[in-house]
């Protein structure tokens, strides 16, 4: 695609224009991205592990879902910072193919990332709006065939340049400037549609927090009437439309200045402050990588408890770990469990189910059920008792009625009759 004989001053023009960090700065930023992708490694790698030794959490779509952003983010976690310090620390100069099949690696990382996070909004999304046929709407066969579409598509338009949707470094204006081999089309396309996938996770956040916001109002209309248990509600809405405000806090800061730059190259010809300002943040996106399992998994109790059960394995012997092995439950969980509610994909997050945690909804329906049988029962009862006892009441009346109106009768017609003897 060399097309272009005129090359302005500051095009790309080899790999040497793509390097823009200083001594300091490859120093700094090579540590730095080398310490964020260990926490990140570390981190979704027991995630994984929590997930895929829990054969009860494997059933769950909303498991599924974190596993899979958990995998994406593992993989973000050891290529980015391998090809970054790499290319900008030790200067390595690789071929067209080597160059673009590290970037593909990287570009598959991420764009797993955001898909996962935006199949985790879809899941709260159906959960909060759709709760009675949540179970119905997403069952595991669907999750599977969500995922298996999501990295089937995400593996094809990764690796796209490598498969031809590239452009010859030095050519001017289809190159990028960013990334080399890379051409601006491609850029402007997989910039839009990882736009487009932010606007609908912010989109599905927005509805959730305007939900909330709703409901709490509803909640504080009641307090003057209601105890203790409604005000507790209202403290849980206000600790979900916190936890989502960080979930989009931490969303839009780490991927908005990446895609602004990107943008920005596509729009006008970056300058040498603007690329270097641009391989920083782009560590923002590995930070991201490293934040999600502590929003997304190590927040919800169903992981924690994994994640406590598994500890308590390995302090106190391997007898429990052949059990769990063996699929025989421990002492914890052979005893009765709690049913589970309708829309159990939000609790599985660490936020309400819909609008409370998994213990506080169970509680709070028990004690619905526990109360609305002892009001069926007591009235069933009372009217029962009350049917009941008004038929005995009218029988016992109606025979000593009929035994008194009987004995009257015989002492009035006996006495009649004696006398009438006696005259006679």
């Amino acid at each position: 695609m060399e097309n272009s004989s005129v090359i302005p001053t500051g095009a790309p023009q080899g790999l040497d224009f793509f390097m823009v960090l200083s001594c300091g700065e490859q120093r700094a930023i090579g540590v730095l991205g080398l310490l964020v992708g260990a926490v990140a490694l570390l981190e979704n790698g027991l995630v994984l592990g929590l997930i895929a030794g829990a054969p009860a959490l494997r059933r769950r779509p909303s498991f599924l879902f974190m596993g899979s952003l958990a995998l994406a983010d593992l993989l973000a976690s050891v290529v980015y910072p391998v090809s970054f310090v790499d290319f900008h620390l030790f200067r390595r100069h690789d071929g067209r193919a080597a160059s673009l099949l590290k970037l593909g690696g990287v570009t598959l990382a991420f764009s797993g990332s955001v898909g996962s996070l935006l199949l985790t909004a879809v899941d709260r999304y159906l959960c909060l709006h759709r709760a009675h046929r949540y179970r119905a709407l997403l069952t595991r066969r669907r999750a599977l065939l969500a995922l298996l579409l999501l990295w089937s598509a995400t593996v094809l338009v990764s690796f796209l340049p490598l498969m031809g949707w590239q452009c010859a470094t030095g050519a001017w204006p289809p190159c990028s400037e960013l990334f080399p081999y890379v051409s601006l089309s491609f850029q402007l396309c997989w910039t839009a549609a990882i736009v487009l996938e932010l606007l609908v996770i912010l989109a599905a956040y927005a509805t959730i927090l305007w939900k909330a916001r709703l409901h709490t109002a509803a909640m504080a209309a009641l307090q003057a009437a209601a105890a203790g248990p409604q005000r507790a509600r209202v403290r849980l809405d206000l600790r979900l439309a916190r936890t989502l405000s960080l979930v989009l806090l931490v969303l839009v800061g780490c991927w908005l200045p990446v895609l602004g730059f990107m943008l920005a190259d596509v729009a006008a010809a970056l300058g040498l402050a603007q690329r270097r300002a641009f391989a920083f943040c782009s560590m923002l996106c590995l930070v991201n990588s490293a934040v999600n399992p502590l929003l997304y998994a190590l927040r919800c109790q169903e992981i924690r408890r994994a994640l406590v059960a598994r500890l308590r394995c390995l302090t106190g012997g391997g007898a429990c770990c052949r059990r769990r092995r063996a699929g025989t439950p421990t002492p914890r969980e052979s005893g009765p469990t709690q049913p589970e509610v309708s829309g159990t994909g939000i609790s599985s997050y660490g936020l309400a189910t819909p609008w409370g945690s998994q213990r506080e909804v169970d509680k709070g329906g028990q004690e619905e059920v526990d109360r609305g049988g002892q009001e069926e029962v007591g009235r069933g009862g009372q009217e029962e008792v009350g049917r009941g006892g008004q038929q005995e009441e009218v029988g016992r009346g109606g025979q000593e009625e009929v035994d008194r109106g009987g004995r009257e009768e015989v002492d009035r017609g006996g006495g009649a009759g004696g006398g009438d003897g006696e005259g006679v």
